[in-house]
């Protein structure tokens, strides 16, 4: 009688969802195999990378998109042997989570696993609008021993926010569904139950922002620079990189816009009517399937695939699209030359006077 009225068993009271366990387990089982296979492949093409580039500005890009990919990892392991857990165990919370243990644990692993992706989504595309835009100051001052501390910091602030219901004596909850832990979303009390929500969809939607306007800024900045120039050397790292970005961006928004929204319609409506059980869980499998898409952006998105797809694409069309000059391999060293000349003034008008070779002397 005692366990029925026990806060960590409030998200049982009313299921209204309904899963087929087989189905549900398996579509568990399915989603974190991928997963793992994906975030794994990822994972060795960018070391193998990384090798290659340890010495040159895109070294720190890599060891972003790294961090980004092992979270990935990480959440698909962790958050998907528990879901399988919980479906194994016919969702009996009230069997395996007496002292609340799983749920909080649970709840922390969604939190964490949700910002930390897109946090470190804006820092990369803050990193390669600096790169583009201040390339003497990135190759300066953007070393390996700064990137690490940047992404410890991100991740240290997103186990902060994961924390903070822990910190503040709030226990994560149960959902409706039995399947998965997070912030109160039903029967919310006060302000603090909205707080988090409110938190939790501001920071998502704060950093897809940061995204989109970086990765303007940056896709402005390379076609002014190559118009203005009429350059093209020294410039396929820079756009073969944005355009891993702008995949990154894409997904991210088409995948956590509206789990952020719905998250942020019930903080502001302080209930959880207008969202039914099955919307939530929708929301939250798009959600997850972040996780899966983004490896691929690293996987398809490089330079020798991207390569392919345009032969074909010319075979297909017949129509010449750009030109393949663009992906030929020049020194990073060129490539700042050149931009630094195009910031300068007083260089700008040499730049459509003298052949670009000369400036990598």
């Amino acid at each position: 009688m005692n366990r029925s009225k026990s806060p960590v068993l409030d998200g049982l009271g009313n299921t209204t969802c309904n899963a087929h366990k087989k189905i549900s387990v398996l579509f568990s089982i399915i989603f974190m195999t991928v997963g793992i296979l994906s975030n794994s492949l990822a994972i060795a093409i960018l070391m193998k990378a990384y090798q290659r580039f340890r010495q040159k500005s895109k070294a720190s890009f890599l060891l972003f998109a790294s961090g980004l990919v092992i979270t990935d990892l990480f959440g698909h392991l962790i958050n998907g042997t528990i879901a399988v857990f919980v479906y194994a165990s016919d969702k009996d919370w009230i069997r395996f989570n007496q002292s609340n243990i799983l749920c909080s644990v649970f709840g922390i692993c969604m939190v964490f696993f949700g910002l930390c992706p897109l946090f470190l989504g804006s820092v990369m595309a803050v990193e390669r609008c600096i790169g583009v835009t201040k390339p003497i100051f990135h190759s300066t001052k953007m070393t390996s021993k700064h990137v690490k501390m940047i992404l410890t910091t991100v991740c240290l602030f997103a186990v902060f926010i994961a924390l903070l219901p822990i910190l503040s004596f709030r226990a994560y909850q149960i959902q409706a569904s039995r399947t998965w832990c997070f912030y109160k979303t039903e029967h919310i009390e006060d302000w603090e139950d909205r707080f988090y929500l409110l938190l939790f969809s501001c920071l998502g939607l704060l950093a897809l922002a940061v995204s989109f306007l970086c990765n303007a800024v940056t896709g402005i900045t390379l076609l002014r620079v190559k118009f203005k120039s009429q350059q093209r050397q020294g410039r396929s790292h820079h756009f073969e990189m944005i355009i891993q970005l702008l995949a990154i961006m894409c997904v991210s928004c088409i995948c956590w816009s509206p789990f952020l929204v719905t998250m942020a319609n019930i903080g502001i409506n302080e209930d959880r009517s207008m969202e039914t059980c099955e919307t939530i869980l929708v929301v939250l499998r798009m959600a997850t399937w972040n996780q899966i898409l983004d490896p691929w952006v690293y996987i398809l998105l490089r330079k020798a695939v991207l390569k392919t797809l345009y032969k074909i694409a010319r075979r297909c069309c017949g129509m010449h699209i750009m030109n393949l000059h663009m992906w030929e391999l020049s020194s990073i060293k060129n490539s700042l030359k050149v931009a630094a000349i195009s910031e300068s003034p007083v260089s700008s008008k040499q730049i459509n006077q003298q052949p670009l070779s000369s400036t990598g002397q």
